[in-house]
């Protein structure tokens, strides 16, 4: 394909200097600090596209007998390298106070020999690793926040370390929010709240291209997502918005629906981005001791401010998902997102839970989703 067809495309940066034009007292130091996400990025796909080739698949130390993150998951070799890649292209530009990730424990401390900025960067650097595998998408998923004045007033050699709790901002205090997708092609998704937009990184000039701007979510659908082999253990609202969804065009919705999972939150939020639908994670009893199975800070915040930008809403499930107050960095919650019109409905439910019980077959005392010995 000629060069030229990309020609009358707006690359990243350009769409960054546009946006800042529209700020004039705003420094570079967010403009840089995206696009140095955005190398890690690039430097991610091009190792998830070399897969096997370029030794990175499989459990990291898999000779030790593996190895653990602070969720208790075993990390994949590409996890490890993904964390490494965000860290190492982001925080020599003097753009960041700190860092958090799923991968680590605690936040990162820029190291000495750098500057510190005015910003934190959290994120999950390889979401739905567990797919690598079998070559189903992965992607990395990244939220922007300002970090407290104190940690960037101080000289540097008088600047204290950041804390757990200078990340503890509800998701509406999000300065930037998006999502690489390393599938078919690599496409970063971005919001800097005004909207969300699509670039599709362009193999021959190594730069992204805005190819999807101002997309919107149709705020009705018939596709939803969840994983259905934990329906034994969903509250009534979940389970009585399900029951309708699978009841049809013979049911109270009337209108026949498709179910999806893919077990890669980057590639629902994408889809659902495209297409419209609704995602399920709900809180439910599988485990007491997990509010919910998603992380708050790096996964459900980021992908609510694009749902949200982009016309969609996310939720806990009852209240608005950007209004939660973060306690503790990897805190895990519940996440519905998606079609406005479903998302409320489920919200609803919820404020006005009732007793439901649906002839369909598949959710009987003795059906594939209920009988115990499956």
């Amino acid at each position: 394909m000629p060069l030229s067809y990309n020609n009358h495309r707006r690359t990243l940066t350009q769409f960054l200097i546009e946006e800042r034009r529209r700020f004039p007292s705003a420094s570079g130091d967010f403009n840089a600090l995206i696009l140095d996400v955005a190398i890690a990025c690039k430097a991610i796909a091009r190792a998830v596209a070399f897969g096997e080739l370029g030794g990175v698949m499989g459990n990291h130390a898999a000779e030790e007998g593996g190895s653990v993150n602070v969720q208790g998951e075993t990390q994949k070799k590409l996890d490890v390298l993904s964390n490494d890649v965000f860290i190492r292209r982001t925080e020599w530009a003097g753009n960041l106070a700190g860092m958090a990730s799923e991968e680590m424990d605690v936040p990162y401390q820029i190291r000495g020999q750098y500057p510190r900025g005015k910003y934190l960067l959290v994120f999950d650097p390889l979401d739905g690793s567990s797919n690598i595998d079998v070559n189903v998408s992965v992607g990395s998923i990244f939220s922007v926040l300002r970090a407290p004045q104190d940690l960037d007033d101080m000289p540097r050699d008088q600047q204290r370390d950041v804390t757990e709790a200078d990340f503890f901002q509800p998701g509406a205090m999000q300065v930037a929010a998006g999502y690489a997708l390393y599938g078919p092609t690599t496409m970063l998704v971005l919001t800097v709240g005004d909207g969300v937009n699509g670039f599709t990184l362009d193999p021959s000039l190594g730069e992204f291209m805005l190819t999807h701007p101002h997309i919107q979510i149709p705020v009705d659908t018939h596709e939803f997502a969840i994983n259905a082999s934990n329906a034994r253990f969903w509250e009534a609202p979940v389970k009585r918005y399900v029951d309708e969804c699978l009841a049809g065009k013979s049911g109270p919705r009337a209108k026949d629906f498709n179910m999806r999972w893919i077990a890669s939150m980057v590639a629902e939020a994408h889809r659902i981005l495209m297409r419209g639908g609704v995602f399920l994670y709900p809180r439910d009893t599988k485990d007491p001791s997990k509010p919910g199975r998603l992380r708050l800070l790096y996964e459900a915040n980021p992908i609510g401010m694009l749902m949200e930008q982009a016309g969609g809403r996310a939720s806990t499930g009852e209240v608005p998902m950007l209004g939660v107050q973060p306690t503790s960095l990897h805190q895990r919650i519940g996440l519905v997102f998606g079609s406005k019109n479903e998302v409320e409905r489920i919200e609803r439910y919820h404020a006005e839970p009732i007793k439901h019980e649906l002839d369909n077959p598949l959710f009987t005392e003795r059906s594939l989703f209920r009988d115990a010995r499956f």
